[in-house]
């Protein structure tokens, strides 16, 4: 068992890579292109928001504004929804549809849907393992390398444990993120917020945004993939 610098393993990961690539350059020009395209009534980020909290009973959820790009996000120990300025501001397509999205995951929270309770469950947990998979994994070969085979391997394993917990994190993450676009297109339209031909535009917004998390979930599965036939090999 070992890492080769030129290690034939590593060609699993160059799909999971391209995609990643793709899926990220996919994001940037769909939220570009509709970031430059207003709604026709001219709703910010924010007003949109708060129209689709109000109407589904979580009058108590705050918004508010955050620094950055693409930061947004519902922190549901707070109960507060974070928009970036230029979704919080904006009046675009893209705004309404970020804003709306995060309004998605705010309702999953609020009827505690499965698969965001158990993501937030195991959150904490995946956020150390997967600090100390990859060491843990090095750690072991260095061991097995000065001859300890059996500790190198336990630990080594260890690692690999770890980062199948990283894997089962992205597994989860991908239908809380599909299905909070789905709930936020049905608020967009349910509550006039766009019109059919917006509604498009909103779709291929959340749909390259999605595209990131299959991205991720192909990545780590690659990884672990790859780890496992270098795991084999001993």
């Amino acid at each position: 068992m070992y890492f080769g610098v030129f290690d034939p393993t590593f060609i699993i990961l160059i799909p999971a890579i391209i995609f990643a690539l793709y899926a990220q350059a996919k994001v940037k020009n769909a939220y570009r292109k509709y970031s430059g395209i207003e709604n026709r009534r001219r709703i910010t980020g924010r007003q949109a928001a708060r129209m689709i909290l109000d109407s589904n009973g979580l009058q108590h959820v705050s918004i508010e504004m955050v620094a950055g790009t693409l930061t947004d996000h519902y922190d549901p120990s707070k109960d507060i929804m974070r928009l970036s300025s230029q979704v919080y501001n904006g009046t675009s397509i893209a705004s309404v549809s970020i804003a709306a999205h995060e309004s998605g995951h705010a309702i999953q929270d609020g009827t505690s849907y499965g698969f965001l309770k158990f993501r937030n469950a195991i959150a904490p947990v995946v956020s150390l393992v997967s600090t100390v998979s990859w060491p843990l994994m090095l750690i072991g070969l260095l061991i097995i390398w000065q001859g300890n085979r059996a500790t190198g391997n336990f630990i080594f394993d260890l690692g690999i444990i770890f980062f199948a917990a990283v894997v089962l994190f992205h597994t989860v993450t991908l239908p809380v993120e599909l299905n909070a676009s789905k709930r936020a297109i049905k608020q967009l339209v349910d509550l006039n917020i766009v019109d059919d031909q917006e509604a498009r535009g909103s779709k291929k917004v959340l749909s390259a945004a999605a595209m990131t998390y299959v991205a991720a979930l192909a990545t780590s599965i690659a990884n672990l993939i790859r780890i496992l036939m270098i795991r084999g090999r001993d």
